[in-house]
């Protein structure tokens, strides 16, 4: 299991984790609670985001100062602050509720 991940889980956040880094493990999990499958990339500089069907997946970063999620080559993000929102967002976007 990738460092980052096991630091979240553990609530012990090592102070040169990158904010970013447990950003993404936060949406990871709350996508995994809608049933969409993502991983952590090993570098940890980026969420892999699975569609349910036969496609590219869906690269997610954090971007814009650390303040938003961003995906489609950043045409498309959400609020960091808003987790729940961002993941059920992004949920609908790869299954093609959003546009």
């Amino acid at each position: 299991m990738n460092s980052v991940i096991l630091k979240v889980m553990g609530g012990d956040m090592d102070p040169q984790v990158p904010d970013e880094a447990a950003k993404l493990v936060r949406l990871r999990d709350h996508l995994t609670e809608l049933g969409v499958r993502a991983e952590l990339r090993d570098n940890n500089s980026a969420l892999m985001v699975h569609r349910p069907y036969n496609g590219l997946p869906v690269w997610v970063f954090v971007g814009y100062g650390g303040a938003f999620y961003s995906w489609q080559s950043a045409e498309k993000r959400h609020p960091v602050n808003d987790v729940k929102g961002a993941a059920q967002t992004l949920s609908d976007y790869i299954v093609g509720r959003v546009f």
